[in-house]
């Protein structure tokens, strides 16, 4: 994208930004709550604000795209009260990392009623406990949708290719989950080191979730997907979908009756794949995204390697997005050469060093052939933001993305600043070390908060109106199914389904 067309006050007006944010539903004790999913809220189905993830027990809350950080945080709390009010002696865990889980086959999970897309979303889910376990996909983050008017293909790929490389710098200044439960690694290896009973961590670490003890996959790191065309990623991410992976085949697809996954393939569909950026288009009924993507291109980015703020309401600060806006702008228009699987390996061991030893000082990365500090690094980065922050504070008014990028200049030269390391500060003044009386803490200020706020009348009937529609819509798509559901699965996964 031409740098001058970019940095126009139109276009920068013209930014949209959204949030995807899950979290676990605990008990007032810290448990996990196993409970369905609160009637009050509507069917997670079809529901345009507020579904579940993973599991039957985390709420994913969603806005529509917003013209400002302000107006997209505005909706996103107006979510988070009306999740709140419709809980019964449960509140939102406010980290990443779970709270203490139960046995792996007791983590419910999604249901989505009797219909086949509703069957589907749960057999998938199914699949995924198979090839992963329970606990690693009760793990929540955040996502940040973003495009900006005029992208083409070329250039969200060049914005997903710098956006990977220089992703670490996002993992430092945002990472929250330094610690975890023991009872997250419960009969797994893993390199943490004891804190107090209970609780594991890593000293330096910025973020466990994004970790190997995170959304990591032995299977996927065979993935060398390339991010250098739509062509290239698409074909990447087809070959994934439809080769047949033994381990998978090993599984099976049936039990008697009951469904163990949808296919044997390395993916089952194209949301399997766990990557720190993604491509998207908007689908529409029954369409396969990758088909989207192919027919239509490249409607906006999806970030996906943001940890929850445990120290905010709603798990993420208008400035946080405003430093997202001038880091995305920055990798739109930084020159972006074409990926080389000699890097694409690099770059995951920058990601592994940034999330267990991001503060660590004098930390380094493989940049090319050398090894620089993340500090030195760091500071280029930002100090080539200015410009993009001066035009954006231009083109909206004021200095507030100047104001982000200073903090995270700050940051940068305060490490114990950081998410990461007030959590540990945190848990260790107040609660003993303890992760999970600490972050427990939290969720119950955090909802003593939102509960407290007001909520306008017509907010509340707004989203009464939207569960109920919900529910009807969710009876209109069972009472419509015409097929078996083995059909439906079939076509839903058969290979020309991909193609534009």
């Amino acid at each position: 994208m031409d740098r001058a067309h970019a940095l126009s006050p139109e276009v920068l007006k013209g930014i949209r930004r959204g949030v995807e944010k899950e979290s676990l539903r605990v008990r007032r004790d810290g448990a996990l709550a196993t409970t369905p999913h609160p009637a009050a809220l509507g069917s997670a189905l079809t529901h345009p604000h507020i579904t579940t993830d993973f599991s039957e027990s985390q709420p994913e809350l969603i806005t529509a795209p917003h013209a400002t950080p302000e107006a997209c945080i505005d909706e996103l709390t107006r979510i988070h009260q009306v999740v709140d009010r419709a809980l019964r002696g449960e509140i939102l865990w406010c980290a990443s990392m779970p709270c203490g889980l139960p046995a792996d086959e007791a983590i419910p999970i999604g249901q989505y009623g009797s219909s086949n897309i509703g069957r589907m979303k749960t057999v998938y889910r199914i699949g995924l406990s198979h090839r992963y376990g329970r606990r690693m996909q009760a793990i929540s983050g955040i996502h940040y949708n973003w495009s900006i008017p005029a992208a083409t293909n070329a250039d969200y790929f060049a914005l997903i290719r710098n956006f990977r490389r220089h992703s670490w710098l996002v993992l430092y200044l945002f990472g929250a989950s330094p610690a975890v439960c023991a009872s997250f690694v419960a009969g797994r290896a893993h390199e943490l080191e004891p804190l107090t009973s209970g609780t594991l961590y890593r000293p330096h670490a910025t973020s466990l979730r994004m970790g190997r003890l995170g959304y990591q996959s032995d299977a996927q790191a065979t993935l060398k997907v390339s991010y250098n065309s739509l062509e290239s990623y698409g074909a990447s991410l087809q070959d994934a979908l439809t080769r047949p992976y033994p381990p998978y085949e090993a599984i099976g697809i049936r039990d008697g009756d009951g469904y163990k996954q949808l296919a044997t393939s390395l993916l089952q569909i194209e949301n399997e794949f766990y990557g720190t950026i993604r491509p998207k288009r908007t689908i529409r009924p029954g369409e396969r995204p990758l088909h989207a993507l192919r027919e239509r291109g490249v409607e906006y980015v999806e970030v996906r390697l943001m940890d929850l703020d445990p120290f905010l309401p709603v798990g993420i600060a208008a400035e946080t997005m405003r430093f997202l806006d001038v880091f995305l702008l920055h990798c739109l228009l930084a020159e972006s050469p074409p990926d080389t699987p000699a890097e694409i390996a690099a770059l995951g061991r920058n990601q592994q060093t940034t999330a267990t030893r991001g503060r660590e000082p004098g930390v380094k990365l493989a940049r090319g052939a050398r090894e620089v500090p993340l500090a030195e690094w760091g500071g280029q980065l930002l100090a080539e933001c200015a410009p993009l922050a001066a035009a954006l504070d231009a083109a909206h008014g004021g200095g507030a993305y100047r104001a982000a990028l200073d903090a995270a200049v700050a940051a940068l030269a305060h490490p114990d600043s950081v998410p990461s390391a007030r959590l540990l500060r945190a848990m260790a003044r107040e609660h003993d070390d303890s992760y999970l009386r600490c972050v427990l803490a939290l969720s119950h200020r955090h909802a003593e908060a939102l509960r407290a706020a007001p909520l306008a009348p017509e907010v509340a009937a707004h989203f009464a109106r939207l569960a109920e529609e919900s529910l009807a819509e969710q009876r209109a798509i069972e009472a419509a199914d015409d097929v078996p559901f083995e059909t439906y699965r079939q076509r839903y996964l058969a290979r020309d389904r991909l193609l534009a």
